[in-house]
């Protein structure tokens, strides 16, 4: 049975968490923030006192993982975006997550999945693809607005640095890179606002949409 499935990939602050949410809101298919499957990892790992390098220790909590767990603001705090691109690197831990990643890509209905290795690896056979992107400083200055509103103490220069490190890890990482996949279509959302990149990431879907319905 074909399912329609939406890819959204992309480096940290570019918009692909809410451009994905709203996507499946539009489209009514569930969405599945595989990001927050790496931050659950690593808060749940260093909550218990382990070492985010452990890698026997790291892929036991990813083995462990289920989706009801998923609900702790912890895993949106600044520290557990650091804690996720750090055990992310492990291919065990990747390994462990893939599977509950690609059962929600088959669901009868389609779904949308977020990530940065989606298009290239969990669904590579997803008919939309997206990668979002906007220029570093963007992406900081967007993370630095969000974690004030949350109440975290950061610097815009400590944000940058921290988008600037992660950008370099999860797209140096030896098991699935985080980069577009060939036929994904490029979504830089720099000068956009959310409302104006959510409608071109409409009209990329539904250009996606026309071709699988009709292939």
């Amino acid at each position: 049975m074909r399912t329609f499935v939406i890819a959204v990939d992309g480096p940290a602050a570019s918009g692909k968490g809410t451009i994905a949410s709203r996507l499946a809101a539009a489209y009514d298919m569930p969405m599945l923030d595989s990001g927050l499957l790496y931050r659950a990892v690593g808060v749940l790992l260093t909550r218990h006192g382990g070492d985010l390098d452990d890698v026997a220790a790291a892929t036991q909590v990813a083995r462990d993982l289920t989706a009801e767990m998923l609900t702790d603001p912890a895993f949106r705090t600044r520290e557990a975006g650091e804690a996720a691109s750090r055990v992310a690197v492990h291919p065990p831990v990747r390994e462990a997550l893939r599977d509950m990643q690609q059962d929600f890509a088959r669901r009868p209905g389609g779904a949308v999945i977020d990530g940065r290795d989606i298009g290239t690896v969990i669904a590579p056979q997803a008919p939309a693809k997206l990668y979002v992107t906007a220029t570093p400083e963007v992406r900081a200055e967007r993370r630095f607005k969000q974690l004030l509103a949350q109440g975290e103490a950061v610097t815009y220069e400590d944000i940058l640095a921290d988008i600037l490190k992660r950008d370099a890890r999860d797209g140096g990482r030896a098991d699935s890179p985080m980069r577009p996949a060939d036929d994904s279509v490029l979504l830089d959302t720099s000068e956009m606002t959310i409302e104006q990149a959510t409608d071109a990431a409409r009209r990329i879907v539904e250009a996606a949409r026309a071709r699988w319905e009709n292939s």
